[in-house]
């Protein structure tokens, strides 16, 4: 039976803790108020406030993550073509844009319907080897094709966008796997706008962004382990 609107919104606002809930509207209001200091760009704050929303949302297990991914894949793709990170923006336009469908629709088949999160689990050690060596074979042949396109940092710039393709996968597919590649690229990504913030790039939103994300999935890290441990151990 189809839900309502409002069936749906009392979901997504249920089993919150309440140091979730604080994480989620403290790392936003860090993020807009750090940024209006520094005279940040409205779209740079609204991107970044979005997609910290996002990532905790996604960590949370709910589908709301995907609505607050929508308009950062847009918000965010204008600001990385416009430094010249043109992995990045591929990356958000042509691949994270439409997964935040597929994410939508693949996780509203898998919720929990005691907590009305997603059911979290492992992958096998096969999947895991076959994600690094894909990641790798992936970061030096898309790496080529920046460094022919004049990219800022094309081998940096690829890896960030193989890996988060990668991880995106994974999430999808509700693997606790995905925050330990999301901890990869969030430090290769501080780097690579923390390079552009002291060439006189005006992106002090985006790096705070993904120096929150850095800290999000290693909060989230530890909640998926966790809970993918423990929804094991109930199977057997």
């Amino acid at each position: 039976m189809k839900k309502t609107n409002g069936e749906l919104l009392r979901d997504e606002l249920r089993g919150w803790k309440a140091w979730e809930i604080a994480w989620l509207f403290g790392s936003c209001a860090v993020i807009v108020i750090l940024s209006l200091y520094w005279h940040d760009t409205w779209m740079g704050i609204v991107s970044a406030a979005t997609g910290t929303a996002c990532v905790v949302c996604t960590g949370k297990g709910k589908l709301s993550a995907y609505l607050f991914g929508l308009v950062n894949c847009v918000l965010y793709a204008i600001i990385s073509c416009q430094a010249k990170l043109y992995g990045e923006t591929m990356l958000n336009i042509f691949y994270y844009l439409p997964m935040q469908f597929v994410g939508l629709y693949t996780w509203s088949k898998h919720m929990n319907e005691d907590t009305k999160e997603v059911v979290k689990k492992h992958m096998k050690l096969s999947g895991r080897l076959l994600l690094a060596a894909s990641v790798l074979l992936g970061t030096a042949g898309y790496g080529c094709i920046l460094r022919a396109m004049y990219d800022a940092m094309p081998f940096v710039d690829a890896f960030t966008t193989v890996a988060s393709v990668a991880a995106m996968i994974v999430s999808v597919r509700m693997f606790a796997e995905q925050w330990w590649i999301w901890i990869i690229v969030d430090v290769f990504t501080i780097y690579m706008w923390l390079t552009a913030f002291l060439q006189g790039k005006e992106n002090i939103a985006t790096l705070i962004m993904w120096t929150l994300y850095l800290v999000n999935a290693v909060i989230m890290l530890i909640k998926w382990e966790r809970e993918a441990g423990k929804n094991e151990r109930a199977a057997v």
